[in-house]
C-alpha cells in the first residue's frame, strides 16, 4: 500500500505551523484531564482512599504535562542518542524536529506526581492510578501521529497484504508498527484499565498502576517484533533472522523493568498494604 498522503501540518497560519504530533499531545492532556477528573469525582471506585479533588486535577495535568515533555526529551537523547546529541548539544533544544521517548516521558511524569503529591499533602500511589487509567488515550494518538509523520517505521513486511511503503524508508513494504502499537498500548490497554477499574476501583493503591506497567510493557515488547530498530543502536543483543525474529531491541529493554516492576506492586497492592497512609482523614478534605 502506499503511503498516506496526509501532510505533517495540520493548520498553518502565516509562518504558524500546527503540527498533528502537537495536536496528538494536546488532545491525548485534555482527554486525560477529562476522564481524571470524571474517575476522581466518582465516590463509589475509592473506598475511603484520599485522592485530588476535581479541582486540583486541572493543577495536576500542567505538572504530569511539564514532566512529560522534559522527561520524554531527555530520556530520547540518553536511551536512544546520547553520542550525536553531546557533539551538538544544543541539538536537545530542536524539539520541533522529533525525538521524545516514552519511557523518559514517563519517568518525568513520575516526579512531577511525587512533587505534586508532596505539595498538597496527598498519597502518591492514588494519583499514579489515576493517571497510569487515562495514560493509553495519549500512546493513541502519539502512536497515530507517529504514523502520520512517517516514522518510527516497521520491519520489512514483503508478505504482509497491509503493508505500507514508507517515504523516508526506501521503496521496501514495512509494517504499519505504529498502528500496531496504537491498538495495542493504546485501545486494548485502555480497555484492560477500564475493566481493572470496574472490578477493583481505587480501592488498592497501586493496584492499577502495576496492572498499566504490565499492561503497557508486555505491548511494547510484542510491538517491538514488528518495529525497525533505531538505526543509530541497531539490536543490542542478538541480530534477525527474519521479519518477526531477531535480537532485543532497546524499547524491549527499557520495557522489561515495567512488567517486573508492575508485578511487584500489583502482589504489594492486593495484600492492602498500600493502604496504610492513603485513607481519608475525616477531619480534613482532600486536596
Amino acid at each position: 500500500m502506499p503511503f498516506p498522503d496526509i501532510d505533517p501540518v495540520a493548520v498553518a497560519i502565516g509562518p504558524i505551523a500546527i503540527r498533528w504530533y502537537a495536536l496528538a499531545y494536546i488532545a491525548g492532556l485534555a482527554l486525560g484531564w477529562w476522564g481524571a477528573r470524571r474517575l476522581a469525582g466518582a465516590d463509589r471506585l475509592w473506598g475511603g482512599v484520599k485522592r485530588p479533588t476535581p479541582v486540583a486535577i486541572d493543577d495536576l495535568v500542567v505538572w504530569v504535562a511539564i514532566g512529560l515533555i522534559l522527561g520524554g526529551r531527555i530520556g530520547y537523547v540518553l536511551f536512544y542518542n546520547v553520542e550525536a546529541y553531546l557533539a551538538n548539544p544544543l541539538e536537545i533544544l530542536a524539539v520541533w524536529r522529533g525525538g521524545m521517548a516514552f519511557h523518559g516521558g514517563l519517568i518525568g511524569a513520575v516526579v512531577a506526581m511525587i512533587l505534586f503529591a508532596r505539595t498538597r499533602g496527598l498519597p502518591f500511589l492514588p494519583i499514579l492510578d489515576l493517571v497510569a487509567v487515562v495514560t493509553p488515550i495519549g500512546l493513541f494518538f502519539g502512536r497515530i501521529a507517529n504514523f502520520i509523520n512517517g516514522e518510527l517505521w516497521g520491519r520489512p513486511a514483503p508478505d504482509f497484504p497491509y503493508a505500507v511503503v514508507f517515504p523516508y524508508a526506501g521503496d521496501v513494504p514495512r509494517y504499519p508498527s505504529q498502528l500496531f502499537e496504537a491498538a495495542g498500548q493504546g485501545l486494548l490497554l485502555f480497555a484492560v484499565m477500564l475493566i481493572a477499574v470496574a472490578v477493583a476501583g481505587f480501592r488498592k493503591p497501586g493496584l492499577l498502576a502495576g496492572v498499566f506497567g504490565i499492561g503497557y510493557g508486555v505491548a511494547r515488547i510484542a510491538t517491538e517484533f514488528f518495529r525497525e530498530p533505531d538505526p543509530q543502536l541497531g539490536f543490542l543483543f542478538g541480530r534477525e533472522v527474519d521479519a518477526l525474529s531477531g535480537g532485543v531491541t532497546m524499547g524491549m529493554l527499557l520495557s522489561l523493568p515495567l512488567v517486573l516492576g508492575g508485578i511487584v506492586l500489583v502482589l504489594i497492592a492486593r495484600t492492602g498494604a498500600t493502604r496504610r497512609g492513603a485513607a481519608v482523614d475525616r477531619e480534613a478534605p482532600s486536596a
